[in-house]
């Protein structure tokens, strides 16, 4: 099997590249400087250059769409035309390709698309039920029309697919600058910092109350496989632990995992973004027969000692 993986590079690429080779499948993953997305006509060749059997060898191929454009919420509220119009023509193109060429893909979504005010867990038949987090919402509708195309070109072109929703993702190789970085590396980055300058407090985003969940970028990458070999359809399959975890206590779990033991304050005049967030995963182990495996100590660890290394 092949995979042709957009963000290839990325926090969640590298990690799915990485799983795919340990599988013996080959990979395919062209940087930007290689393939603009954002350009139509490049896009088209390269797809049609696949299904030729140009470049590496390998079975079929099947296209994995991981490349986003966003970032926290303090850069998403910066920058909402960017993150729409960034995600809706990356995703037009790709999937357009593929359906011309008759390439299986799996597209990346996020729990962006959900509702701001979704029952909780939220289920992926709920994700129409309302707009999205106004902090985040261009991006979420941009995520959300990736879900709309790739049913339409299964409906029309019978293309095989797959769509899936990730949570909150966090691990080696994730964003810690402070304008692109989520929940679990803004922490990880601002208590480091403070444990190395002795700080006494740490102030932090948002009341402390806002829920989660956070899922560890491996078994992300591992649900995003199993969908690339299963293929199931187009009907979103969300991919998360299905624990809620409030954000003042992330802080504390993360606080531990570095070692800090100074105070923390919480800012409640800066967006706490989803005032909750956790996912229904009843459909990933029925069609995927995926579940979550790395629980969040485990995973902070993991984080941890690989951004002490950088």
């Amino acid at each position: 099997m092949r995979l042709w993986v957009t963000g290839g590079g990325g926090f969640l690429g590298r990690a799915i590249c990485a799983g795919a080779l340990q599988r013996g499948w080959s990979v395919v993953a062209p940087g930007r400087a290689e393939l603009e997305l954002r350009d139509r006509a490049a896009v088209r060749a390269f797809a049609l250059g696949l299904a030729r059997g140009d470049g590496a060898g390998g079975g079929p191929t099947v296209c994995v769409h991981a490349a986003a454009v966003g970032g926290g919420i303090g850069w998403m509220k910066e920058h909402p035309e960017t993150a729409f119009l960034g995600n809706m023509y990356i995703g037009l193109h790709v999937i357009e390709a593929c359906a011309e060429v008759g390439m299986p893909v799996v597209g990346v979504s996020s729990a962006c698309v959900y509702p701001r005010d979704a029952r909780q867990p939220m289920v992926e038949g709920d994700i129409w039920a309302g707009e999205p987090e106004p902090s985040n919402g261009p991006y979420g509708q941009a995520k959300r029309m990736m879900l709309v195309q790739g049913a339409a070109a299964a409906a029309e072109r019978g293309l095989p697919c797959a769509f899936v929703v990730p949570t909150n993702l966090y691990g080696p190789h994730d964003h810690f600058l402070p304008d692109r970085s989520h929940i679990v590396a803004a922490l990880i980055r601002r208590f480091e910092e403070a444990r190395i300058a002795g700080a006494e407090e740490v102030v932090c985003w948002g009341s402390g109350q806002a829920t989660r969940d956070l899922l560890y970028v491996e078994d992300a990458a591992r649900g995003v496989l199993a969908a690339a070999s299963l293929l199931p359809g187009p009907e979103p399959i969300n991919l998360g632990t299905g624990v809620e975890w409030q954000t003042g206590e992330i802080a504390r779990e993360v606080a531990a995992a570095v070692g800090y033991t100074g105070r923390v304050r919480w800012d409640a005049e800066k967006p706490d973004g989803m005032p909750r967030k956790v996912l229904d995963t009843a459909r990933a182990a029925s069609r995927l027969g995926w579940r979550a495996e790395i629980g969040l100590a485990e995973g902070l660890r993991r984080t941890v000692e690989w951004y002490r290394g950088v």
